[in-house]
């Protein structure tokens, strides 16, 4: 009688182990499970982040180019003299000279402006043509005062005032 007794305790003995064993690897599996789900959290944060990146360079990489085209609007402080250069060799190809009254800087440190004084002289014709091509010419600039006087018959003059927006001078780091 003993015989069925002791069969039974090691039946249920081994199925109270089995279901011991089976909490024990499901407490596992599910532990193991969440480790996983963070991360692919992590993976996919890290390649969100990676598509963002390369999409912020794609971009940076288009508008190189329009930046570059924006700074060519503006004079930089150290390219003044080629500025002055440029504005006298459109009057000269108009058949007037241009001279440069004064030059002095203006705005604020992140915006600067370079304010010019400008003599013209010449024809009536090629001083106002000379007038419309400093105006219009490819530069952020703003005609701020303009007069214009006759000298002799055939012999005029124009003082002409302009605000260039210019660059601010590059910071340079301290060298170690």
């Amino acid at each position: 009688m003993k015989s069925p007794y002791i069969k039974l305790i090691i039946a249920l003995a081994c199925g109270a182990a089995a279901f011991i064993a089976y909490g024990l690897w499901y407490s596992f599996i599910v532990s193991k499970s969440a480790v996983v789900a963070g991360l692919e959290i992590q993976v996919n944060t890290i390649i969100d982040t990676a598509s963002r990146v390369a999409a912020a360079k794609t971009a940076l990489s288009k508008i190189t180019g329009d930046e570059t085209t924006v700074q060519s609007y503006f004079v930089p402080q150290t390219g003044v003299v080629a500025f002055i250069n440029d504005l006298e060799s459109r009057g000269r190809t108009l058949r007037s000279a241009v001279s440069v009254v004064s030059v002095s800087t203006g705005g604020t440190y992140t915006h600067p402006i370079l304010v010019f004084e400008l003599g013209i002289k010449g024809a009536f014709d090629s001083v106002m043509r000379t007038v419309g091509a400093i105006e219009y010419a490819p530069y952020a600039l703003k005609v701020t005062g303009l007069s214009l006087g006759q000298e002799d018959k055939n012999s005029w003059h124009a003082d002409i005032k302009l605000e260039v927006g210019s660059i601010p001078l590059p910071t340079t780091a301290p060298t170690p």
